[in-house]
């Protein structure tokens, strides 16, 4: 055994140890200090990775990106600006969840040859920004403001988390005029759910689990469902998810095609959730959607399917 697979081996070990000890303090927790461990648990569902900071600071952009600060929300979020949005038709790039403004750097250098100038951002908690918490409500506030600041975008790019904000963050104060949506979570409440099963919290906290969520936001998370909002937009979607997605269901953006109008689902296999962001089959296909072409297939709404008609 190599002594870099034997260090392998240990972490992997010393992380298996750390989750069994996480889901074990809910476990417990949730019998003994209910009111306590949901907001333990809770918090954590809002904290986003150290290891989005992490990678932030080892992301290595070319020259030419000027690095920028707005003051949102109380927040300091950190820009990533190529090119001049003032003058040039701009693509906006929104990042996931436990991710960052600069996870985009390979998308760069093509957007810049179609002849746009190119704006990401960290949302808060994430990368060069700063906070502790952030959610899903957080995540759009943000894009809005962002997106308010810079002007109507030519095209807008979002990856999971980040597909959703852009996808809620249209309305009458600020827009793209097309958006495309990789890997996008449609439903904060199935997302809380799949976490509080992998965390062993106890079901019968559920509710004052989402409760929290409410309290913190000012939204319930089922009005933050997808299928409710977007069979009002009214510009070209294309969606692109891939089937071996192991953290937002394939199913989730199929429901942003079949509710959509304008939108078109392009479906990818062996990508899952993170490779497919930088894909370059998956890149090729955003240009030529942005350029006009027709990619991806259109979905009919059925009342045979989950949430039937729009």
């Amino acid at each position: 055994m190599t002594q870099q697979s034997a260090g392998s081996r240990h972490h992997t070990a010393r992380n298996t140890w750390k989750l069994g000890a996480v889901r074990l303090g809910f476990a417990v927790g949730s019998r003994l200090a209910p009111t306590r461990t949901v907001d333990r648990a809770a918090r954590l569902f809002a904290t986003p990775f150290a290891s989005s900071r992490s990678r932030a600071r080892a992301a290595q952009p070319d020259e030419a990106m000027r690095r920028g600060e707005l003051h949102i929300g109380g927040e300091t979020i950190a820009t990533y600006v190529w090119g001049n949005p003032s003058t040039q038709p701009y693509a906006l790039l929104v990042h996931g969840w436990s991710s960052f403004g600069l996870r985009y750097l390979p998308w760069v250098a093509k957007l810049r040859a179609l002849g746009l100038a190119v704006v990401s951002f960290d949302q808060p908690g994430h990368g060069a920004s700063t906070g502790k918490l952030c959610t899903l409500p957080d995540f759009i506030a943000t894009v809005r403001a962002v997106g308010k600041h810079f002007g109507t975008a030519a095209l807008a790019i979002g990856h999971s988390m980040g597909g959703a904000a852009l996808a809620l963050a249209q309305d009458e104060h600020w827009h793209a005029q097309r958006l495309a949506l990789i890997a996008p979570a449609a439903d904060i409440e199935a997302a809380a759910n799949r976490f509080i099963r992998f965390v062993r919290l106890g079901q019968h906290l559920r509710e004052p689990f989402l409760s929290w969520y409410e309290r913190r936001t000012g939204v319930h998370a089922r009005e933050l469902h997808v299928h409710r909002h977007v069979p009002a937009l009214g510009q070209p979607g294309l969606i692109v998810h891939d089937l071996d997605d192991r953290e937002v269901p394939w199913e989730e953006g199929e429901r942003y095609a079949r509710y959509w109008p304008g939108a078109r689902l392009l479906t990818t296999q062996g990508l899952g959730h993170h490779r497919i962001l930088d894909a370059a089959e998956v890149i090729d296909a955003t240009l030529a959607f942005a350029r006009g072409e027709r990619v991806g297939d259109r979905v009919v709404a059925s009342p045979n399917l989950p949430f039937g008609l729009a």
